[in-house]
């Protein structure tokens, strides 16, 4: 059979993997991300020419279109929007995703050791995965349904040592108390809201070194029952009652305002956070890489408007702004 200069061109371009024969030709392409196949001439076997394996450390993006991908979902994009803007493919971001939320937490627990803080407010913030408390059934995974992120901030530096998503019960309370006393270096005046696991589980963890105080805040009804136009309106205050549960706090320093406030930044900078819209977590391992990321990237990286620094400047850890490289293979580092 005669051949084209062309066509011979186009047929020699792979070797066969079975029998050597240098003269293939295409035959179509295999999987979404479509590699190439090929078809020997010589004994009619097909397979696909040489790609690289795709795992959670080798991504196919190039890098800095990964960061730019980052930066959209710390910046409070949803998953499809940042597929958009960056053209990466939404599976190969939600893989970056879990990449960079497995090195944020490693970063964070070899980082945050020995902290010199002195007032520490804890709160929780509430998600849910997959679908809210009410409609979980028996037969689904326990991961699905509510989930609460339990949070400690530095009122002075603006710090988040420590964080934990969990059940809001005893257990996850207790193992994020004890968590949080260990990355400290002295005596501390904690303030935490109302919940009753904290009653208990403080003097477990903390023994006598903590100043302990609980702050309840009491709300009134106004927004949620008097018209229907204002039931997603937020109620009043109607009155806060502090209490001292252990040693001696200041009462100029008993206060959750900060943590409350970083409750707001993780609403408005996770788009998974946000309220009625679909953009919730559909896996649990998504949610715990997401926000060990927003975390070390807030620690680190993002500048803070009252400190004009970040955080971890402030609280000693670091004398520069991180990026984002520096924040995801400062691991090799450690």
């Amino acid at each position: 059979m005669w051949l084209f200069p062309a066509e011979i061109k186009r047929r020699e371009a792979m070797t066969c993997t079975k029998c050597q024969h240098q003269i293939c030709k295409k035959f179509g392409y295999f999987g979404k991300r479509r590699i190439q196949r090929w078809r020997c001439t010589s004994c009619n076997s097909t397979f696909c020419e040489p790609h690289q394996k795709l795992t959670r450390d080798t991504m196919l993006a190039n890098p800095q279109a990964a960061e730019s991908a980052l930066h959209c979902l710390l910046e409070g994009c949803s998953i499809r929007s940042t597929e958009r803007l960056t053209g990466i493919n939404r599976n190969t971001i939600m893989r970056l995703l879990i990449v960079a939320g497995e090195r944020s937490a490693r970063l964070m627990d070899a980082r945050m050791q020995n902290l010199q803080s002195r007032h520490l407010q804890v709160d929780e913030i509430w998600c849910y995965v997959g679908k809210k408390r009410r409609n979980v059934r028996s037969s689904d995974s326990p991961e699905m349904g509510d989930q609460w992120i339990y949070v400690a901030i530095d009122a002075e530096t603006k710090l988040v040592p420590s964080f934990r998503i969990g059940k809001r019960v005893r257990p996850d309370t207790w193992a994020f108390l004890w968590d949080l006393h260990h990355r400290l270096a002295g005596r501390v005046q904690l303030t935490t809201d109302g919940l009753n696991h904290y009653t208990v589980s403080v003097p477990e963890c903390f023994g006598t070194d903590v100043d302990f105080a609980q702050l309840t805040k009491m709300f009134g009804d106004y927004g949620q029952f008097d018209t229907p136009d204002a039931r997603y309106s937020p109620p009043r205050i109607s009155g806060v009652i502090s209490k001292v549960r252990q040693g001696d706090p200041d009462p100029d320093h008993i206060s959750t305002s900060f943590v409350e406030r970083q409750n707001l930044t993780m609403r408005m900078a996770m788009r998974r956070f946000t309220r009625l819209t679909n953009a919730f977590s559909k896996k649990l391992s998504h949610l715990k890489a997401a926000v060990a990321l927003h975390f070390a990237y807030y620690n680190f990286c993002r500048i803070h408007s009252s400190l004009r620094i970040t955080p971890a400047m402030e609280a000693g850890l670091t004398d520069h702004v991180w990026s984002i490289s520096e924040l995801l293979f400062q691991q090799h580092a450690i």
